[in-house]
């Protein structure tokens, strides 16, 4: 049993209840995922079964796409929802409307690569313990800020989000579409925002709609992975499909299933228009044996060699 359920996570449980969930009904302890939401949060979580698990270093990183309200007016410890009631409190008269020049002008400040501080509760580490471990106990939380990247960041109207909100119920909120790099926090997004706009925010919801090519319109509700099982579970060579593809011989794929480095005699087909077995090109890549059978992945070296990362056949 090997490969990912694509799970659309309803509010309320931990992304380690969503993992227990899936070991109880899939009978199997190796299970993980490649990167959490909160409990609050709603959306796709990618969870990685058998010894797909030891894929997780090359998914972890895939972008992730978002959909967040922001509510102006009111900070919070937590910077989200979860926190509430809240520590700060901004007089609503003090919020300026319309304020989408405002709006406009803060969110591109957040477009790009920047440093992030994360959220005094999160799970980063500050000497081995986790900062949220030290903020619960009102113990200084000093965290350094992280490179991230935010390759889109757009405010969305009622048509765009398909949601119903009167004039009333919209003052002090603002509706974000982002996509960005691993790590990044769009609790914190929130929190700058409103520190920047001078009224204070917190994260109100998040739906996270999409980790790397995968969109949470492909993700499965607790219920329906327990009425699949494992037939719901996608595939290795489907789960790693834009990483391209190396077929190799009947030698190259018995030397990588031993780990050892592969020379260009033992390839049969390499990846249109670009790879070689030079260093040059994609950083990894999929070693298949000769039935498309996902073998190891695979980087290529400057010497010329194809040497695997990860045997997995």
């Amino acid at each position: 049993m090997q490969g990912a359920l694509l799970v659309d996570k309803p509010a309320g449980p931990t992304s380690h209840d969503i993992v227990a969930f899936v070991r109880r009904t899939l009978k199997t302890s190796r299970v993980g995922h490649t990167g959490t939401l909160d409990p609050l949060a709603t959306g796709l979580l990618v969870i990685l079964v058998g010894p797909a698990t030891r894929l997780a270093q090359f998914l972890a990183a895939d972008e992730k796409e978002y959909l967040a309200d922001v509510r102006l007016g009111v900070s919070t410890p937590t910077y989200d929802a979860a926190s509430l009631p809240p520590d700060v409190r901004y007089p609503i008269a003090d919020i300026r409307y319309p304020m989408d020049a405002d709006v406009e002008a803060v969110l591109a400040t957040y477009r790009g690569s920047f440093l992030q501080t994360p959220p005094p509760f999160s799970a980063k580490k500050i000497a081995s313990v986790p900062a949220y471990e030290k903020a619960r106990k009102n113990q200084p939380v000093e965290l350094k800020p992280v490179p991230v990247t935010v390759h889109a960041l757009e405010t969305l109207n009622a048509s765009d989000t398909g949601y119903r909100i009167s004039d009333v119920e919209r003052r002090g909120l603002i509706q974000l579409r982002v996509a960005a790099s691993a790590g990044f926090y769009v609790r914190s997004l929130a929190h700058d925002i409103g520190q920047a706009l001078g009224c204070g925010a917190h994260l109100e919801s998040l739906r996270r709609t999409r980790v790397g090519r995968f969109r949470v319109d492909d993700g499965l509700t607790l219920d329906r992975v327990e009425a699949q099982g494992p037939a719901a579970l996608v595939p290795l060579n489907d789960l790693l499909g834009n990483m391209p593809p190396v077929s190799l011989t009947a030698e190259g794929t018995r030397r990588a299933a031993h780990g050892n480095s592969l020379n260009p005699s033992h390839v049969v087909t390499q990846p249109q228009g670009g790879w070689h077995l030079s260093g040059k090109g994609a950083s990894h890549v999929r070693l298949l044996d000769g039935e498309g059978g996902l073998i190891a992945i695979a980087e290529p070296r400057p010497d010329g060699l194809l040497h695997p990362l990860v045997v997995l056949g």
